[in-house]
């Protein structure tokens, strides 16, 4: 009697199909998400950016281009005219210095600083201001003193550890040398006490890492900082 062999099924070789559709449909929803998201809502847009420049003291403008699908050109940062014009001041009238490189000036959100390096400034491990440093404060208050921006003084030590009698730390170093230029500036040219304030970070905001003495060098310093705060 013969045995009767069991029906095979042919073999399918269009599976394939159903993985790439699967991988289409996947390609597809990633697709539409990414044109969901790219939808920006202009006028909210125009609100965030409007408040922030207000914070940092910006004008910047903010527009959409005519007949796109809500695609921003963000804003371009400017800077106001008033710092400009003490910028270009304290430029001329630290000229000197700051070619020598023992001064130098950057801005950010928070307004202009002055970076004035401690061989101009300060002894080492000294509070007490040089007489440079008060020619130095004398020209920064007649340009500063009438403008109605606050003064921030912030005192920067390198990472040295200090333990004298008079400073157990570089935070204490830092804080009594921007303390006593903010005295100077209220008690010998009459600086208003609420538009001054202070701070000491000792080593722990380095303008470059303190890696040998010319870096060192440039961490010790005070800044002086004319803020953004004008409503």
């Amino acid at each position: 009697m013969k045995k009767k062999h069991g029906h095979e099924e042919p073999e399918n070789h269009e599976r394939w199909l159903l993985t790439y559709a699967d991988l289409i449909t996947l390609l597809l929803g990633l697709f539409v998400i990414l044109y969901a998201m790219s939808k920006v809502d202009a006028a909210k847009y125009a609100e965030v950016a409007a408040a922030l420049g207000g914070v940092f003291g910006g004008g910047g403008k903010v527009s959409v281009a005519q007949g796109s699908s809500g695609i921003l050109q963000l804003p371009m940062p400017v800077v106001p005219k008033e710092r400009q014009e003490v910028q270009k001041q304290v430029e001329e009238g630290l000229g000197g210095d700051l070619k020598s490189g023992r001064i130098t000036l950057s801005t950010d959100e928070r307004g202009l600083t002055l970076h004035v390096a401690e061989e101009l400034s300060f002894s080492s491990g000294s509070a007490e201001p040089k007489q440079e440093m008060l020619r130095v404060l004398d020209t920064v208050a007649a340009i500063i003193r009438r403008l109605p921006h606050d003064i921030r003084v912030e005192g920067h030590t390198d990472d040295i550890p200090i333990n004298t009698v008079a400073y157990r730390s570089n935070w204490h170093l830092s804080v009594a040398r921007a303390v006593n230029i903010a005295y100077y500036f209220i008690e010998s040219k009459d600086f208003s006490p609420e538009k001054v304030s202070v701070a000491g970070y000792g080593e722990f905001r380095p303008l470059v890492p303190n890696t040998s003495d010319m870096n060192r060098a440039k961490n010790r310093r005070v800044d002086i900082v004319i803020l953004n705060n004008v409503e």
